[in-house]
Parts: structure tokens; C-alpha cells; sequence
């Protein structure tokens, strides 16, 4: 069960992170600072802050889980130790010493605490940094599946042909 909750949690946080890429980045990052502004305003009853720390943690401690009850089994135990190494390296860790800060000048900071031109590198550095977790998260979704996947192969039964109708007379 372990498994499968890793990769549930694995596939949602790749989405999550894919779909705001595609339609929260370009809104939020088109044009700092008056996009960090808009950013701002719109992002108030929720936002990705509220979404994934909560589902990174699932995927941490699922991740940590799956890994120690795959431990006896050599065929997951190194696609499950990657994903979640890769995970905790790629989207928590770099999440916490690059992203943070980020987001603290771009969107806690009082509007004004920073000048334009400053708050566009910052920005920029957000969007290259970006990338990383995409692909952190695309790794680890991979990883995770391919586990999954070696899982249902190996222990799935193959069912025996049934007898035709008529056999044996």
C-alpha cells in the first residue's frame, strides 16, 4: 500500500508542479514586479503555498514508508531509494534553501522593501530554479511508477487457459 500511496502522491505532485508551470508562471513571472503585484492580490484565499508542502510531506513520509517495507525486495528497493532521494534533494531541499527566500522578498516582503529591478533577478532566478524541481518531481514520478509497474509484473498471476467447452468427451 505503501507503493501505491508514493506514486499517488509522486504523479500528483508532478502535475501540480507541471500545471503551475504552465498557467500560474507565466501570470505570476510575466512581468515583474506589477505580475508579482497581480500575483499578490489574486493568490489570497490560496495558492500553491497551501497546496504543496502539505502533498511534499505525503511524499516524503510515503516515499520513506515504501522505502523501508520494499527494503527486502531488491527488485523495487533502488527505484524507490532514488525517488525518494531525488524527491527530498530536488523538491524539498532545494525547495527550502533556493524557493523560500524567494518567495519571502517576492510575495512577504512589503510591496516597496525592494526595487523593480531587483525584484525582476529574483524573479527570474525563481523561474531558472524552477526547472529543477520540474524535473526533480518528473524523475521521481518515473522512478515511482517504474517501481509500481515492476511490482504488478512480478506478482500479478497469469491466469491458466480455461478448458474449451467440450473438452475430454
Amino acid at each position: 500500500m505503501a507503493l501505491i500511496a508514493v506514486v499517488w502522491t509522486a504523479m500528483l505532485s508532478f502535475g501540480g508542479v507541471a500545471a503551475e508551470t504552465v498557467m500560474l508562471y507565466p501570470n505570476i513571472f510575466g512581468d515583474p514586479p506589477a505580475s508579482l503585484d497581480r500575483a499578490r492580490e489574486f493568490l489570497v484565499a490560496g495558492g500553491p503555498s497551501d497546496y504543496f508542502p502539505p502533498l511534499g510531506a505525503a511524499v516524503v513520509v510515503s516515499g520513506l514508508a515504501a522505502t523501508v517495507l520494499t527494503w527486502r525486495d531488491p527488485r523495487l528497493r533502488w527505484w524507490i531509494v532514488g525517488a525518494a532521494a531525488v524527491f527530498i534533494a530536488c523538491d524539498f531541499v532545494f525547495s527550502v534553501l533556493f524557493f523560500w527566500p524567494r518567495n519571502e522578498i517576492m510575495f512577504i516582503d512589503p510591496v516597496g522593501t525592494h526595487t523593480p529591478q531587483y525584484l525582476r533577478q529574483v524573479a527570474g532566478e525563481f523561474v531558472a530554479g524552477h526547472w529543477v524541481r520540474l524535473t526533480g518531481g518528473a524523475v521521481t514520478a518515473a522512478l515511482t511508477f517504474t517501481a509500481l509497474l515492476r511490482w504488478v509484473r512480478d506478482t500479478a498471476s497469469v491466469p491458466t487457459p480455461a478448458e474449451p467447452v467440450g473438452a475430454g468427451r
